[in-house]
């Protein structure tokens, strides 16, 4: 009980207000005076800290305030950049996965037989677009000739001879074209009529990322190469090599077509196919038959 009732007194004096005063020195006169309690000064020191506080957040978040701190704009330019820096990794990292996808998707669709949806870029050739509204000038008309035409800085890049040279690819199989590269037509690689039985050659250094047997292309290899290339060999009536595995440049790969064994179609000819950046190329720019 006694503990009780000083809890009681304690509460009452909290409340209890006191009064302050001024008092005149020279006659002890009441200038100015206050009635205060401990709880109100309490409330009131809580209020003013809570006044400031959002004071001085209002000033961080609405003001260039923190621009003046020493320090403060170093780690903030910091801090921008880096974000600059991660939205710029982020549009490149998307920009690849998009052509990984489309890689993906258009050997998929090699592997099953079906055709590829070639992308055409006849219209964003800057060979072909009107220059009308181009103020001509001699540095411009010199620029346009040296990347139009077949300098060694042309857009179009060099000869096919070059770039066989530069690649060094060999053959596949000796034998004579039947049919040749036309993507209107849906050929995406050539036809070659060749020896039955023949030996299917890797057209260079590379590694096996495919072969399995369809009922309609028989035996299928795609081998990788360097910079992006494909190749694509169809209608082998039997693969010597397995997923993963290492090949060079001239080791064999499988034999070709025997027309009219085990049934097979008499008019079947080795097909084979090279892809670049996951798009069809004309074989016969690249190698000669």
């Amino acid at each position: 009980m006694k503990f009780l009732k000083k809890i009681r007194v304690w509460w009452h004096d909290l409340f209890r207000k006191r009064r302050f005063n001024m008092l005149n020195t020279t006659d002890n006169s009441e200038e100015w005076h206050i009635h205060l309690s401990p709880a109100g000064i309490f409330a009131g020191l809580t209020a003013f800290a809570l006044l400031l506080f959002v004071l001085i957040l209002t000033l961080m978040a609405y003001t260039p305030v923190l621009e003046l701190l020493p320090g403060y704009r170093t780690e903030s330019d910091r801090m921008r950049e880096s974000l600059v820096q991660n939205i710029i990794r982020l549009d490149s990292m998307e920009r690849m996965m998009n052509d990984m996808m489309t890689y993906n998707e258009h050997i998929a669709l090699v592997l099953e037989g079906r055709t590829p949806a070639a992308r055409s870029f006849i219209g964003s050739d800057s060979a072909r677009i009107d220059k009308a509204s181009v103020l001509p000038s001699r540095e411009d008309s010199l620029l346009r000739a040296e990347m139009e035409g077949t300098g060694p800085y042309s857009l179009g890049g060099g000869s096919r001879r070059e770039v066989r040279e530069a690649m060094q690819l060999v053959t596949p199989i000796e034998g004579i074209i039947a049919e040749g590269f036309d993507i209107g037509q849906n050929r995406f690689g050539v036809r070659i009529a060749a020896a039955a039985g023949g030996r299917i050659t890797a057209i260079d250094n590379g590694t096996v990322i495919q072969s399995l047997w369809t009922p309609e292309n028989r035996y299928i290899i795609l081998l990788q190469h360097a910079n992006n290339l494909v190749s694509v060999y169809k209608n082998l009536s039997q693969s010597l090599v397995s997923r993963g595995q290492t090949v060079h440049s001239g080791d064999q790969l499988g034999y070709n077509l025997e027309p009219g064994a085990d049934g097979e179609d008499e008019n079947e000819l080795f097909e084979f196919e090279l892809w670049s950046n996951g798009k069809p190329v004309d074989p016969e720019g690249y190698i000669v038959f």
